[in-house]
């Protein structure tokens, strides 16, 4: 029977949702070269939860990027930034991510947690745009600005830019065992 718009819940079911590592992307945009030329890239998404709360401030988030996932399309510039120069991703295999709070500002939400790169922990503020609610599950759309000197990766200065803007597009499915909602 196909789905109609009335069928489609207007809010998540409250529980534990999984992140769909192969359906999610984290996407982001950089500088090099003084600033002069655009570099595009991606990460890839290791594990994640999501809990949604019936009160929606009340929910969280973790995530776990792959960071010898780091790709750009240039493959020197990739070995590169995987090295111990920037990630040193033999040694940190993982960028990890964890809620703190969220703020509902009407049109979306911001969440805000900690990320660690480097087993360095800093705070970070994701703009998270409305989710969309669907059969597949619930989709997350955000957006925000990393500077990688807060994780003390300032190497070559001048050479690559010192923000990184990534957007996530994240689909997040119910966990096995989640029957709340149902």
């Amino acid at each position: 029977m196909p789905h109609t718009p009335d069928d489609q819940p207007t809010t998540p079911a409250p529980g534990t949702y999984t992140i769909d590592a192969g359906r999610s992307t984290i996407a982001f945009t950089t500088r090099h070269f003084f600033g002069l030329g655009a570099v595009p890239g991606t990460f890839a998404l290791a594990s994640g939860q999501v809990h949604v709360d019936a009160e929606p401030t009340l929910s969280s988030a973790t995530a776990v990027i792959d960071a010898d996932s780091f790709t750009t399309g240039s493959g020197t510039r990739d070995k590169v930034v995987r090295s111990p120069k920037y990630l040193d991703t033999a040694k940190h295999p993982h960028i990890t991510f964890a809620s703190n709070a969220v703020q509902d500002t009407g049109s979306g939400y911001v969440l805000r947690g900690e990320l660690t790169v480097k087993a360095t922990t800093q705070p970070v503020e994701l703009a998270v745009e409305q989710p969309e609610y669907g059969a597949e599950g619930i989709r997350f759309r955000a957006t925000t600005r990393i500077d990688r000197y807060a994780f003390g990766i300032t190497v070559d200065k001048g050479m690559t830019a010192r923000h990184l803007t990534l957007s996530l597009d994240i689909l997040a499915v119910p966990a096995a065992g989640n029957t709340s909602g149902e």
